[in-house]
């Protein structure tokens, strides 16, 4: 079984009518951003098939960002390498979504959000969800939104920095771009407060 909008529906039924569901991609990786996106489907139009990013295979990922993208209110936002270093990956994960959150062009009454815990600073009502993206259609889109969005901007940095792999590894630590942080060296896109890089240094 995959997510629903059984969520979405009960806060409906409490008077929440615009609910976003937030989810991030990229804590792991020992390089680049940590993405996140806030999705507000229309419950009258919600693409068939959502699901959590990593259930989905790259064609369906690709068809639903599209769908997505034409049928809901999304914003998307990072927290940078420098910004994971100094507040640590947690905080930086939080950070972007709340910036993607104050990026809708127009207001979510209601947050969605993967996870175990909120970020701190909110001030909207919001509830944490755990496995948020395999329950929630809401943060199922948001997962699928910001995994695409990331993999743009790995793609682009991989073109800036060819040898490490992120074309292909998208900045986790697989075996070719631990090979080629010895060979090539630490570049300014690399977390250094991340155990691998920082003992690179």
């Amino acid at each position: 079984m995959g997510p629903d909008f059984s969520l979405e529906h009960a806060l409906q039924a409490r008077g929440y009518l615009r609910i976003a569901g937030v989810d991030e991609v990229g804590r792991g990786p020992l390089a680049g951003p940590v993405t996140a996106a806030a999705v507000v489907l229309d419950p009258a139009r919600i693409p068939e098939g959502l699901n959590d990013s990593k259930k989905l295979t790259k064609r369906a990922r690709e068809r639903l960002h599209e769908e997505i993208m034409q049928m809901a209110e999304v914003s998307i936002a990072h927290a940078s390498v420098e910004e994971i270093d100094n507040l640590n990956i947690l905080r930086a994960s939080h950070l972007a979504m709340m910036r993607a959150l104050e990026g809708l062009k127009v207001p979510s009454d209601y947050a969605l959000i993967d996870g175990n815990m909120l970020p701190r600073d909110l001030t909207l009502p919001a509830e944490a969800v755990i496995k948020g993206d395999g329950r929630s259609q809401s943060i199922a889109a948001a997962s699928i939104v910001a995994k695409i969005c990331r993999d743009c901007v790995m793609l682009s940095l991989a073109q800036q920095h060819p040898g490490y792999g992120w074309e292909t590894n998208m900045g986790y630590g697989s075996k070719s771009h631990m090979e080629a942080l010895r060979n090539l060296g630490v570049t300014p896109h690399h977390r250094r407060s991340f155990k691998p890089v920082h003992n690179m240094l």
